[in-house]
C-alpha cells in the first residue's frame, strides 16, 4: 500500500471514529481535536516515512529521510558503506560528516544490497569514491 492510501485509511479511520464516538469522553471538543491533530501527525509521519529515497541525477544525489532532504553534489561523497549491522547505508561526506541513506535498507535484503553496490558505483564514477561498499 502507498504511503498517500496508508495516510488516507488513518486518517480517514479517525475521522470515522471522532464523529461516531459517544459518551461522556468521545463528544469533547478537546477530544476530538486531539484526535484530529493525531490523525494528521500520523498521516504526515507516514507520507515521510514512505518517501525515504535516494534519487541520483547527473549533478549529483538528492537523499530524502524522514526529516529533511538533502541535496548533494557527487563530489562530496567520498565513500559508501553498508556494513552487516547497519541498517540502512551510510555515505561518508568530504566534510568530515556521515549522511544515512535510510531508502536503501537492510531489511530489503538483496534488493538493498544491489542498490547500495549500484550507488557506490555511481559514486566512484561521479564523485571521489573509489571502493566499494564497506563493511
Amino acid at each position: 500500500m502507498s504511503a498517500w492510501a496508508t495516510g488516507v485509511v488513518v486518517v480517514g479511520g479517525c475521522v470515522v471514529v471522532g464523529l461516531s464516538a459517544t459518551g461522556p469522553l468521545g463528544t469533547s471538543w478537546v477530544n476530538r481535536l486531539s484526535l484530529a491533530a493525531f490523525a494528521l501527525f500520523a498521516a504526515w509521519l507516514l507520507w515521510r516515512l514512505g518517501g525515504v529515497h535516494a534519487v541520483p541525477t547527473r549533478a549529483g544525489l538528492r537523499v530524502r529521510n524522514v526529516i529533511y532532504t538533502r541535496e548533494l553534489e557527487w563530489a562530496q561523497v567520498v565513500s559508501v558503506r553498508f556494513g552487516s549491522g547497519d541498517a540502512w547505508v551510510r555515505l561518508d561526506l568530504a566534510d568530515g560528516s556521515t549522511l544515512a541513506v535510510m531508502g536503501i535498507q537492510r531489511a530489503d535484503g538483496a534488493r538493498g544490497d544491489a542498490e547500495a553496490r549500484r550507488l557506490a558505483a555511481l559514486v566512484q564514477a561521479h564523485g571521489e569514491a573509489h571502493e566499494e561498499p564497506r563493511a
